[in-house]
């Protein structure tokens, strides 16, 4: 048997980073992977996805042209081209991992772990070879996978999951997309930008359910522009996949109805990937499909860890790298912090893109907060105007009493590259007035934050 300080089981974005942290604070360290190195993350999630939504993206403006003066005639596209350079990115980051892992002197175990008593992990390769590993500490990081519903099974050709959502050979001409959380929007919104006739149905009474309201109205209302069909408060309840194309039959608030489409998307949410790991021959305790962990992410079995999608925090990549982070640093005993929940940022990349931290006003009224709400629009940005851009706006939320920082809500571009300064603001316990005195760039994106922090404060110069 070969014995290492640290194994971690998966190797996604809290995986590899947990395993490079382990590394660099002198710990023997192995990964566990059956798949490719980076995960869902990496090859078939956040990453692809983006390369997609930026092809999107280019297309869009090139359809545009006129708009910015400039003359651009012929314009089409070749999907097969667009899924292909989808996958080159994603290889290309995983080839990035391969060479961290190498640079660490971390140890890539190919093949399918299962986890024992007795700190240890059985790994079955390829061949059908197992090879038994022990460890002073194990760090369960499997990660999820597309969630199915008993009447939404997923054949891979006519119900598909975000997988083949990402390689379909042909572009379906109608799609229907099943949930409208961050996956099935921005797949909505790839498709409908590459021509195909896209309808959303979401089973609650607004898209993006866990955004402010402001900012579901918002996607609504770009997206109807756009072309995509919205149903909220519906209910798929059958698929009929007996003919050429699907029939989705949809319970909604007035009735029943039929949609014909080629293909449906099913993005209702994550499964994580806790079957036969192990978990309960080695007495690993688990509650509503998650392994439970306390603040530093141990399991109720000494030795044993678990990072990411499979334990009850949000399903998000940042998330799993900062819960593998403080895992290894409190395994090396080093001063640690617990993860504050209340503060992890969300980001949507559709067009125009979503991203929040913190309480939405709702959220804060239900609290008890008295709150001053600020709100900039970006039709009154000049960068926003310059950059034909202008849909959407910056929110903010502050405790009237003492100026806490409780919550930033943007939807627009570019957005999701500007919400850490309310995620380091809220860190450092920046108050309104702090950041209202801290001068911005113009023209910029970013000094929407500011100005909606001034609308909030009574102070907004260009509203």
């Amino acid at each position: 048997m070969s014995a290492f300080d640290v194994i971690v089981l998966g190797s996604g974005p809290g995986g590899y980073v947990t395993a490079i942290r382990a590394a660099q604070l002198g710990l023997k360290t192995a990964v566990v992977e059956k798949e490719s190195l980076g995960g869902v993350c990496l090859n078939w999630g956040c990453i692809p996805t983006k390369a997609l939504l930026k092809s999107a993206q280019v297309f869009e403006y090139l359809k545009h042209a006129s708009d910015y003066g400039l003359k651009v005639s012929g314009v089409d596209k070749d999907f097969n081209a667009v899924v292909k350079r989808s996958r080159s990115v994603a290889d290309g980051m995983s080839k990035g991992v391969q060479f961290l892992m190498k640079k660490n002197k971390i140890e890539v175990i190919k093949g399918y772990g299962t986890l024992q008593p007795g700190k240890k992990v059985s790994v079955k390769d390829e061949s059908g070879k197992e090879t038994v590993y022990t460890a002073q500490h194990i760090i369960i990081a499997t990660g999820a996978r597309s969630r199915e519903l008993p009447n939404l099974p997923q054949d891979g050709k006519k119900i598909i999951g975000y997988r083949q959502a990402m390689t379909l050979q042909e572009q379906p001409k109608k799609l229907v997309v099943v949930g409208s959380g961050a996956i099935g929007i921005e797949f909505a919104y790839f498709y409908n930008s590459m021509g195909t006739e896209v309808t959303v149905v979401e089973y609650l009474p607004r898209i993006v359910p866990v955004e402010d309201e402001d900012v579901s109205k918002q996607l609504e209302k770009s997206f109807k522009k756009s072309g995509i069909e919205i149903m909220t408060s519906s209910e798929v309840t059958q698929v009929d996949t007996s003919g050429k194309g699907v029939v989705v039959h949809v319970k909604t608030a007035t009735g029943n109805i039929s949609i014909q489409a080629d293909v449906v998307l099913s993005a209702v949410g994550i499964k994580t990937n806790i079957e036969n790991i192990g978990l309960e021959a080695v007495g690993i305790a688990t509650d509503r499909d998650k392994i439970l962990v306390n603040d530093f992410y141990q399991t109720n079995i000494p030795g044993y860890y678990a990072i990411g999608d499979v334990t009850p925090g949000p399903a998000l990549a940042h998330v799993a790298s900062a819960e593998g982070i403080l895992c290894v640093e409190k395994i090396a005993q080093m001063h640690v912090e617990p993860l504050d929940y209340g503060n992890i940022p969300g980001c949507t990349y559709c067009t125009p893109e979503i991203a929040s931290v913190g309480l939405t006003e709702k959220q804060a009224i239900e609290k008890g907060y008295e709150i001053k709400v600020g709100k900039f629009p970006f039709t009154a940005s000049g960068k926003a105007q310059a950059g034909g851009n202008p849909d959407g706006f910056v929110k903010v939320i502050f405790d009237a009493k003492y100026g806490e920082w409780l919550g930033c809500h943007m939807i627009g571009t570019g957005v999701t590259d500007m919400i850490a300064e309310a995620v380091v603001a809220r860190k450092l316990e920046t108050t309104g007035h702090e950041i209202l005195k801290s001068v911005h760039p113009h023209p910029t994106m970013s000094e929407a934050v500011m100005e909606a922090v001034a609308d909030a404060y009574g102070e907004v110069i260009h509203l």
